[in-house]
């Protein structure tokens, strides 16, 4: 199976076409976006030279079912998804502000707290705690959004408001957002036998100027996961938790002498490799979701996709 790297769509009233790290979205007229979601993969800020297998549909369609799920609490860009790899929805202008919550001292956080720091973001973090220990209370540690080579910054909620990233009434509403968001993952996370451990929301207001949930929400490129059946024994004996995420492929990176910094050359990703993480992707939407995950087999997944946006398109259904 080779993997879908990019796109190159012809769209009715397309205006540009945007590349980020994973997806390539597409602007129309009428404030419409499409969503392109392929098989690459980042990490610390770097796209990887190979895909992973399935990611963009795993991706897509978990992103998708969370997005009508979270629907009926806040509202979101989602219009439909018209291809196991395509989302359709309504433009908005991002606020530059990535709403990170964590429920439990892992990845950024544990490291920061390792190098004895105790404010994250303007959230203190209590003394005593090990890795991977829940916090009291779920703790939000805002990062600006970078622009592309740029890397994210911590930001505290007092310095967005006095940088004028955001203003304190519209911070409001989307730390509200956040928080409900996360009680909601964190909910369906535990029906499925999952802990939700932490994620990041990123939000954009319409043209009409309201505030409306953006990008992918709950899928494990912006989320981690643990089992919760082995939690509490795997805290109790200090062993490393098995985790649902993207944090796995970080680690593995790590290992092999690489995370993002200068002069540092990547290691080789092996299509055993490769293929393994697309296993740890489709574990976690069979998971999260409790269904089976179909693969989407196709020769051409680009011509596939052109062929079902045009009948989207036209369909008298679709209305602008």
């Amino acid at each position: 199976m080779s993997t879908f790297i990019s796109s190159d769509l012809k769209l009715p009233g397309q205006i540009k076409k945007y590349q980020g790290k994973v997806r390539d979205v597409y602007y129309l007229e009428n404030n419409i976006i499409v969503v392109v979601a392929t098989d690459r993969i980042s990490a610390f800020d770097t796209i990887m030279p190979k895909g992973v297998p399935y990611k963009g549909q795993v991706l897509n369609q978990l992103s998708s079912q969370m997005l009508k799920y979270s629907k009926k609490i806040i509202p979101n860009w989602y219009i439909d998804s018209p291809d196991p790899n395509v989302t359709v929805g309504r433009k908005c202008t991002p606020i530059k502000v990535e709403m990170v919550i964590r429920g439990y001292l892992s990845g950024h956080s544990f490291r920061q707290y390792k190098k004895g720091i105790r404010n994250l973001c303007g959230s203190i973090m209590p003394n005593g705690m090990k890795e991977n220990d829940k916090f009291p209370n779920p703790i939000i540690t805002p990062s600006t959004k970078a622009d592309i080579g740029f890397h994210d910054e911590d930001i505290s909620p007092d310095e967005l408001i006095q940088r004028q990233i955001i203003s304190q009434k519209d911070y409001k509403v989307i730390e509200n957002y956040t928080l409900k968001l996360f009680q909601l993952g964190s909910k369906r996370a535990s029906k499925q036998g999952l802990v939700l451990v932490d994620t990041k929301y990123e939000f954009g207001k319409d043209s009409d100027g309201n505030i409306l949930l953006i990008d992918e929400v709950h899928t494990p490129d912006s989320s981690r996961y643990f089992y919760s059946n082995e939690y509490n024994f795997r805290q109790k004996m200090n062993l490393p938790q098995k985790q649902l995420s993207k944090e796995f492929f970080r680690q593995w990176l790590i290992k092999n002498n690489f995370s993002g910094k200068k002069h540092q050359k990547l290691p080789n990703l092996s299509t055993k490799f490769l293929d393994s993480v697309s296993k740890r992707y489709i574990e976690l939407y069979e998971k999260l979701w409790g269904e089976k995950f179909i693969k989407i087999k196709s020769d051409n997944i680009g011509k596939r996709i052109q062929k079902n946006l045009s009948s989207f398109f036209n369909s008298n259904n679709f209305q602008k």
